[in-house]
């Protein structure tokens, strides 16, 4: 059992190794500008970004970027600051207000190099004029009480903000703009990373107001007002301020999930790579997920044992009760129950960026043995799901998967081992 929880965990650094942003900055540099160059960035891995850029960039050049607490990564020339995920605080608020500040005045000769990674949505709260901090906050909290899929909730977001949706570098015009992105969403469509600052997103405002209808948010007033209206709109993707502009993904769960079949093809172990681009209710991917081990330890079917499989992409949780935990441990606490007493199949899911959710832990181990052992601690594994505590029930069995901060984010990791 030890041996296939190191294999798993061994998987989960390779992954992470991959999309450090160290690795992949200096392959996507730019064309230096004639005139200044300004670093603007935000989400949890921009402040790595920020660092390998300094490293490899061959001129001057200065800025400012947003990273949560605790992620942030000592700059020379790079201002980082530090702000509140997943819900934006004040200091978020001033960042952003700092940023837009800083690419107005930008000329044509100019360059503004975006650093974006996942989690600067709530990193740069910019209400929209009508808007407050508070309002913005109510709606990042009913949005991640939803259920919606990363996409719907950042065009969502993208109504209420100055600064989503590609009004970033509307605001540098005539400034060139050049975009790197670490991929937390699946897919990888860039323009949904962070909501998009530099990047026009796709969708309409009739469209969000259908989707915020459908996942009954419950908005303030002043957002449902501006949603019902025309107000505060988005620069189209054919605005001809974005005809000069670029973008690169550097990072993302398709390369890291590659790089983790790879290490354990070469330990003896065929690897299958599901799909880097899974969304849907936690609990519900972990049963499918748990049929496909079963089916495969019954049956030597669709894939051969021993095999890993694996799988990225950005579940989501429906909250219905109050307990700890994030949409890594939900998935894992389903796949407990849905394998109870299985044997030769151990499990692990993490979040990349270290943080499942708010909580301290990546995400947990899992095996055959993890509900029996919940029940044995005095914990019912179908009451802990049903109050949505992941957390709580394996804390009491000691399964807790914690890195601490990784430096980046490409989005959830998941490989469940078949002996």
């Amino acid at each position: 059992m030890t041996m296939d929880r190191n294999l798993l965990q061994k998987l989960f650094e390779l992954a992470v190794e991959r999309a450090q942003p160290a690795r992949a900055v200096a392959q996507f540099l730019p064309e230096p500008p004639k005139g200044r160059t300004i670093v603007i960035g935000a989400g949890k891995a921009s402040a790595q970004m920020a660092r390998a850029l300094e490293l490899a960039w061959p001129g001057e050049l200065s800025g400012l970027v947003v990273t949560r607490y605790g992620y942030a990564e000592k700059c020379e020339r790079i201002e980082i600051v530090e702000a509140a995920h997943p819900v934006p605080d004040q200091a978020g608020h001033v960042a952003a207000r700092r940023l837009e500040d800083l690419v107005s005045g930008l000329g044509a000769d100019d360059l503004a190099i975006a650093l974006i990674s996942g989690g600067g949505s709530a990193l740069l709260p910019a209400p929209a004029p009508g808007l407050t901090l508070e309002d913005e906050q109510a709606i990042n909290r009913a949005l991640l009480a939803s259920g919606a899929p990363i996409g719907v909730m950042n065009l969502i977001r993208n109504q209420f903000s100055t600064i989503k949706g590609g009004r970033l570098a509307a605001r540098a015009a005539p400034a060139r703009v050049a975009t790197l992105v670490v991929s937390d969403v699946p897919g990888d469509d860039p323009a949904l990373v962070a909501s998009g600052p530099t990047l026009p997103i796709n969708g309409s405002r009739a469209e969000a107001r259908r989707l915020a209808a459908l996942y009954r948010l419950d908005l303030p007033e002043a957002a449902q007002r501006l949603l019902e209206s025309e107000d505060n709109p988005a620069p189209r993707a054919d605005d001809p301020v974005f005809a000069q502009n670029s973008s690169a993904t550097i990072a993302s769960a398709a390369l890291s999930l590659q790089a983790a079949a790879e290490h354990a093809r070469a330990s003896g172990i065929a690897a299958a790579i599901l799909s880097d681009a899974i969304e849907g209710e936690a609990r519900d991917v972990a049963l499918v997920h748990a049929a496909m081990a079963r089916e495969v330890q019954l049956r030597d079917q669709p894939f051969a044992r021993p095999v890993v499989l694996l799988s990225g992409g950005e579940t989501t949780v429906t909250l219905r009760g109050k307990g700890r935990g994030g949409r890594n441990g939900e998935f894992l606490l389903s796949l407990a129950i849905a394998l109870d007493g299985a044997e030769g199949i151990t499990a692990l899911a993490g979040d990349t960026d270290g943080i499942d959710g708010s909580e301290d832990n990546a995400g947990a181990f899992v095996d055959g043995s993890s509900a029996r052992r919940m029940r044995e601690a005095g914990i019912d594994p179908q009451a802990a799901l049903a109050n949505n505590d992941a957390y709580g029930a394996f804390e009491a069995i000691g399964d807790l998967f914690v890195t601490g901060p990784t430096g980046t984010n490409v989005n959830d990791f998941r490989a469940i081992l078949v002996r």
